[in-house]
C-alpha cells in the first residue's frame, strides 16, 4: 500500500490546518467546494470536523487504493453528506457540480520525467509547478494551493498574478525532506533549480505554504512578495 499511496503525516496535517483556515476564514458561505487529488481523504475530513463546514466538498482521486481509503474514512466519520470523493480524473470529469472554490495539495516534485518517481502521480513537471499552473488556469474565484519553496514559487506566483489572482492569506511551515523529495533524481533537479534561483531550501528542510488566491480586478502583489521573501530566506 505504501508504494501506491502518498504517505506523509506531517504534510497531511499541515494541509488539514490550511483547509481549516480556508473553511473558517474565506469560504464560510460556499455551498460546494472542489478538491483536486483527495489522497486518503484525511486532511479534508479533519478540517470538516473541526470547522463544522455545512457545504459539500467534492474530491477527485484517480488512484483506486487512495479512493477506497478515503471512502472508508468518510463512512467511519459519518460525513458522507459533507465529503464525496469520486474515483475519476478531476480534469476529465465533465459532470462535476458548479463551484467557485478549489482546494488542493497538488503534485509538486520536480524532475526531468516521472519514470524515476516512487509514485508517478507526485510528478509536478520539470520545475514542480506544472499542475499548479494548470489548476490556476481554471477560473475558480478562490483557490487554496499548497506551494513548495523548491518548485519555482516565484514563477508560480507571477503566473497566478497574470491569471488575475492575488494572495489574500497564507500559512507556511518548514518540512523535512522525506522519502519522495529525497529521491536522487528529484534532489538533483531541486539543486539545479536552486542554481537557477527557482528553488529555496536548506540542507535538511524546505518550506511549504498553504496559499489562498482570490480573483481580483487588479492583482495585489504585496502578500505574494512577503511569501517569496520568506522562502528566499532559505538561500
Amino acid at each position: 500500500m505504501a508504494k501506491e499511496v502518498f504517505v506523509c503525516p506531517e504534510e497531511s496535517a499541515f494541509y488539514a490546518q490550511c483547509l481549516h483556515m480556508l473553511l473558517i476564514g474565506h469560504c464560510q458561505t460556499a455551498s460546494v467546494i472542489h478538491e483536486f487529488g483527495s489522497g486518503d481523504g484525511m486532511p479534508v475530513i479533519e478540517a470538516v470536523l473541526r470547522a463544522c463546514f455545512q457545504g459539500v466538498i467534492h474530491g477527485y482521486e484517480i488512484n483506486d487504493v487512495s479512493w477506497n481509503l478515503a471512502n472508508n474514512q468518510i463512512k467511519l466519520h459519518q460525513i458522507e453528506h459533507r465529503y464525496i470523493v469520486h474515483n475519476a480524473s478531476f480534469f476529465n470529469f465533465c459532470n462535476k457540480p458548479y463551484s467557485s472554490t478549489l482546494v488542493t495539495n497538488p503534485p509538486y516534485l520536480p524532475a526531468w520525467n516521472d519514470n524515476c518517481l516512487y509514485i508517478k502521480g507526485l510528478y509536478g513537471g520539470i520545475d514542480g509547478s506544472m499542475i499548479s499552473r494548470r489548476l490556476l488556469s481554471l477560473e475558480y474565484s478562490t483557490v487554496l494551493l499548497m506551494v513548495s519553496s523548491f518548485s519555482n514559487p516565484a514563477g508560480l506566483l507571477q503566473f497566478a498574478s497574470e491569471q488575475g489572482y492575488s494572495v489574500v492569506d497564507f500559512l507556511i511551515r518548514p518540512l523535512s525532506f522525506g522519502r519522495y523529495s529525497s529521491q536522487p533524481e528529484v534532489k538533483s533537479r531541486i539543486v539545479e533549480l536552486y542554481h537557477e534561483q527557482k528553488a529555496f531550501f536548506s540542507e535538511h528542510y524546505y518550506l511549504l505554504a498553504g496559499v489562498v488566491f482570490q480573483k481580483q480586478n487588479h492583482a495585489d502583489m504585496e502578500l505574494s512578495a512577503d511569501l517569496i521573501a520568506v522562502m528566499q530566506s532559505l538561500q
